[in-house]
């Protein structure tokens, strides 16, 4: 259906000689052009309504830089509202950055030891915050195009096809796969929670571990149905608050108590050279994945009005600054001092939580216990609803090409519903899920080292054998072989150790 949009531009005259300049009609929101003189404009008619009237509204007040706009933009979740700013976007960032693969981080240091696990992670951490800012300068390209969803960068810096090989399935798995993750985690911590509070004498009902998913799932859809991605900003500050909270709470307490009896900071003897090869590539995985969010950064920056004299991209950066600030006070002390207090002792599956109330149980407060139980599943919780975005996006994104009108919000809360369903179903079918983290993400860690330079390279095109290019096409290059090796070492570890596989049963 072919959209008309009638914009009227009038201006004063100052002398006879100069005239007025005719009703500007615009046939299609493609194929937009503009008069030369820089007329002022008194009145806005259009016979459609926002998106199209609201992108032209705002490209006049963009004075002195015109960015070409989607008029979809205005009505996808990601993109509706771009009234985002730094502290939204630390909020955001925050939430998404600290996870429950922090907790692990200790495990790295068994293999690596001290100097070499502090360095790794030092490299790592340096690392994904170089190519996190390489993804905010390149949200918005030279020619006014924002790219607002990583796929979309990937497409534009790959091509179409190649982007799409290379990007959807592991953007695809980061968000729907932690969502599934946190299913897990924060139903199966709310169990934990019931059992502290209640105590063993409790005559309640025990509800079992699928219900406790089930509980959780419904708690993530009702707070799903909030209309974009920056009204989500104060569920992130509170997902910000919690996981800082229930990180520093592990670390502080695990210090506190000092280190446990027959700690040992040995590497095991009596291994084979693979068998110690394939250890560090797994320990290198583990702090690779400590460090996530790079495929939601571009939509959180998508959330910043992007001005002449304010683009995006220095709002976005201040609040990562901070947010990764924040990141490393949690990170470090995790890692160095839960390997200080636990050494070879720490438990392969929960890391510093399974730690914790596994040796403190009965040195530490019940209270401390289950508040730390509370901010994981309310971290859990708010994870899911910003992790959950993209793919919620995409649904939409595929009903407004079709229909060419907004998604009715009854048909939104179905999208966000099913998807939550959807998400349910697979964690109660496929508990053995997380064993299946290293390979895929290792498949997936290109997306945070090295795809980023690449783009760098292919979209600002630096000049051949400059620092930029050498810098950023060795880091691709040894993010990819780093991939590689990871996804190796984790099929050699379900070789060597197996794989419990149960469908079904949580």
């Amino acid at each position: 259906m072919e959209e008309v949009v009638e914009v009227e531009i009038m201006k004063k005259q100052n002398s006879p000689s100069v005239s007025t300049p005719p009703q500007l009609q615009i046939h299609s929101p493609n194929s937009m052009s503009f008069p030369k003189s820089p007329f002022g404009a008194h009145f806005m008619n259009t016979p459609i309504a926002s998106p199209m009237k609201k992108a032209i509204e705002n490209m006049f007040v963009e004075v002195g830089q015109f960015t070409k706009f989607d008029p979809q933009d205005d009505w996808l979740p990601i993109t509706a509202c771009r009234e985002g700013n730094a502290y939204y976007a630390a909020f955001h960032v925050l939430c998404s950055g600290i996870g429950f693969q922090a907790l692990v981080l200790p495990l790295a240091f068994t293999t690596l030891g001290w100097t070499w696990g502090i360095l790794c992670l030092c490299v790592a951490f340096t690392w994904q915050l170089y190519t996190l800012w390489l993804l905010i300068q390149l949200h918005e390209s030279d020619l006014g195009v924002r790219h607002s969803r990583y796929l979309k960068l990937a497409m534009a810096a790959f091509g179409e096809k190649l982007g799409k090989i290379l990007v959807l399935f592991p953007v695809q798995y980061l968000s729907g796969g932690t969502c599934v993750t946190l299913i897990m985690i924060g139903g199966g911590t709310m169990k934990i929670l019931f059992q502290i509070l209640c105590g063993d004498s409790c005559s309640l009902y025990q509800l079992k571990t699928i219900e406790w998913y089930l509980v959780f799932t419904v708690a993530a859809i009702l707070l799903a149905q909030l209309p974009n991605l920056n009204s989500f900003a104060g569920v992130s500050l509170i997902g910000a608050i919690t996981a800082v909270g229930y990180c520093s709470i592990i670390w502080i307490v695990s210090l506190l108590r000092g280190r446990i009896d027959n700690v040992s900071y040995e590497s095991p003897k009596g291994q084979s050279q693979a068998t110690r090869i394939f250890s560090v590539l797994n320990a290198l995985g583990i702090i690779a994945f400590a460090f996530r969010g790079h495929n939601l950064v571009l939509e959180i920056q998508g959330t910043i009005r992007s001005e002449s004299k304010n683009p995006s991209r220095l709002p976005m950066w201040k609040g990562v600054m901070f947010a990764y600030l924040v990141i490393a006070f949690c990170l470090f002390p995790l890692a160095i001092g839960g390997y200080w207090s636990y050494g070879n002792l720490i438990p392969s599956n929960g890391g510093m939580l399974s730690a914790l109330q596994k040796y403190h149980e009965n040195e530490t407060s019940k209270f401390i216990i289950a508040l730390t139980s509370l901010l994981v599943v309310i971290n859990s919780l708010s994870s899911f609803q910003i992790y959950a975005m993209p793919i919620l996006d995409n649904l939409e994104f595929r009903y407004i090409s079709k229909r060419n009108k907004p998604c009715p919000r009854p048909l939104r809360i179905v999208f966000r519903s099913l998807f939550g369903c959807l998400t349910f179903f697979i964690s109660v079918a496929l508990p053995f899920l997380p064993s299946l983290a290293g390979l895929i993400g290792g498949i997936a860690l290109p997306i945070t080292l090295a795809y980023p330079c690449f783009m760098w390279i292919l979209i600002k095109k630096p000049k051949r054998f400059s620092t930029s290019w050498y810098l950023n096409s060795t880091l691709g290059a040894v993010g990819m072989v780093l991939s590689v090796l990871v996804v190796t070492g984790a099929i050699w570890g379900m070789v060597a150790l197996g794989i419990q596989i149960h469908f079904f049963n949580p």
